[in-house]
């Protein structure tokens, strides 16, 4: 039930865009008559700093659409007392006051309660002779009006990027709109180092397909002015830099109040947004969170979250029974025609052997009705409770509708079985009678009965050391057009009945095709004749692409 406070509050907020504005704005809509004063340091209370890179193109043509609220209109339809260009620079606790920077003078504010949005800040590094060069971050409004001043006075031909994580790839993009050439370096070996290898390769060959220079397992050693000297021995010339290496919670403030910390810095809160301080609540990138699959701490600094924090916090101020149930880190990328989604757990954050694996590749609506484009899917689930852990796909069209189903199966708790009773509109334009996340429901059903058993891309080296024979049953044109697994055999799988005979009895067999379903059907055949097999799971597709790169 709602709390009846009788005296009125004030609620103060530090830091403002999405979940500082969200907070404020739900509970204005809930608390009438409290005084509700937000503190934002910089010019803006609320802006879409997720569209930043696409006003570099052009793509966002208009600065001003970049301000999701205007301060008046905040001011007039919810009577909030904003604050912009005021930096908060002290907390005390006790007297329940923070000061404030304004206009060069120091100010005093009381408050009931306290609610941190600070965010994050941009990661800069220490590399020798940084300032021989003019570099760049993007986080916020005035970031962006530093490049767009940079580009508008210099004309530059070339800018380089260093991190290849989301913003990196967006900025490269939106560049080379432009009409500049970008190089984009990034310390680890893959571009979105978050997803899994076998699915950002393809990122990185959208970038290079696109005109990008790409310098993966990399890093800036030194910088004279106009030239990046690399790690790798290269040099790379060009106008200026942008940092995009990732955010550090941005938690001063409350670091000097002795307030309990965690990883990277980031502030520990419980089910409440509760800080360890009385009357301290936070919310936003600059709060630990719960994996709501592993349990995990972790940060996800990510806008949806925030904005669903801030609303929670509102509702928990006045009295309503919410609390903070954690995130699994829902997200998406554009590269020029393709997208990359993914959400839940990765590969790499898991225990090897504790889950299953499948790949699958359909087409995005009917292959029949003109257009239709690929999707790529792979699909995480627990080997004993068959519990979903993540999932990542890429293609042209149609991954955000995938991921955004697979991500509330996740959070509804379904298992991969499940995926075979979801209903989803059907007409040729729009998906195929037999969705690819129904498909992932079939495959991981067929995995856990034990009617087809999968080895994974990773594991194709090690097994034919072992002696297994690797059965390609693809046509003799695909085996020649697309490439083949060394040392492998060549049974078409239309001549397979009929030749089957031929493969030594004494060997364990691993079939492959171009995309997993023609193996599938050989598998059960070969099964079926008394042969010890496996399917290759995603089949040469998902082998081709990441064997190239390993090489």
């Amino acid at each position: 039930m709602r709390r009846i406070h009788m005296k009125k509050k004030t609620i103060v907020v530090v830091g403002g865009v999405a979940g500082g504005m969200s907070f404020a704005n739900r509970y204005r809509r809930l608390n009438i008559d409290d005084e509700i004063i937000v503190f934002e340091k910089g010019p803006f209370v609320s802006f879409a700093n997720c569209g930043l890179p696409y006003h570099i193109s052009g793509e966002i043509k208009s600065r001003q659409s970049l301000l999701v609220v205007k301060e008046e209109l905040l001011q007039k339809r919810f009577n909030l007392n904003v604050r912009s260009n005021s930096e908060v620079i002290s907390i005390n606790p006790e007297q329940k006051k923070i000061q404030y920077r304004s206009n060069q003078e120091i100010f005093e504010q009381s408050y009931d309660e306290l609610v941190i949005s600070t965010g994050a800040k941009p990661i800069v590094p220490t590399i020798e002779g940084l300032d021989r060069i003019p570099f760049f971050t993007l986080r916020n409004i005035p970031d962006l009006d530093k490049i767009m001043l940079q580009i508008k006075n210099h004309h530059p031909k070339h800018v380089s990027i260093l991190g290849a994580g989301f913003i990196g790839l967006e900025l490269a993009e939106n560049l080379k709109m432009r009409g500049i050439e970008v190089a984009l370096i990034e310390k680890s070996s893959d571009v979105l180092p978050v997803l899994d290898p076998e699915v950002s390769i393809h990122a990185k060959n959208a970038l290079i397909q696109n005109g990008i220079d790409v310098y993966t397992n990399n890093e800036i050693v030194k910088i004279d002015p106009n030239t990046l000297y690399l790690k790798s021995g290269q040099e790379v010339k060009t106008d200026f830099l942008i940092i995009s290496i990732g955010v550090a919670p941005d938690t001063t403030l409350l670091k000097n109040i002795g307030a309990n910390l965690g990883m990277k810095g980031g502030i520990i809160v419980d089910h409440n947004y509760q800080t360890s301080i009385p009357h301290i609540y936070a919310v936003g990138d600059a709060i630990i969170v719960k994996n709501q699959i592993s349990n995990q701490d972790t940060l996800i600094p990510l806008a949806s979250p925030a904005n669903r924090q801030g609303r929670q916090l509102a509702d928990i101020l006045s009295g309503l029974n919410v609390y903070n149930k954690g995130s699994i880190g829902t997200s998406i990328v554009k590269v020029f025609d393709m997208s990359f989604a993914s959400t839940g757990l990765t590969e790499k954050q898991l225990t090897k052997g504790t889950y299953h694996v499948i790949h699958l590749l359909a087409n995005d609506h009917a292959s029949y009705y003109p257009g239709a484009t690929s999707i790529h899917l792979k699909v995480i689930f627990d080997k004993m409770s068959h519990q979903i852990l993540g999932a990542q796909a890429f293609g042209q069209k149609g991954v955000d509708k995938r991921i955004d189903i697979i991500s509330t199966a996740i959070k509804a708790k379904l298992t991969i079985t499940d995926l075979q009773e979801l209903e989803f509109t059907y007409a040729p334009p729009y998906s195929s009678a037999k969705d690819i996340v129904n498909l992932a429901g079939y495959v991981g059903q067929n995995i856990i009965l034990g009617i087809s058993q999968s080895v994974q891309w990773y594991d194709v080296e090690m097994l034919k050391n072992e002696g297994y024979l690797f059965i390609d049953v693809r046509s003799f044109i695909e085996r020649e057009g697309f490439g083949y697994i060394e040392g492998s055999m060549h049974i078409d799988i239309d001549e397979l009945y009929l030749r089957y005979q031929e493969i030594p009895k004494d060997k364990k067999l691993v079939v492959y095709c171009q995309s997993g379903t023609r193996s599938y059907n050989a598998e059960r055949f070969l099964r079926a004749k008394g042969f010890e097999v496996y399917n290759l799971d995603g089949s040469y597709s998902v082998y081709d692409q990441i064997s190239k790169e390993i090489k």
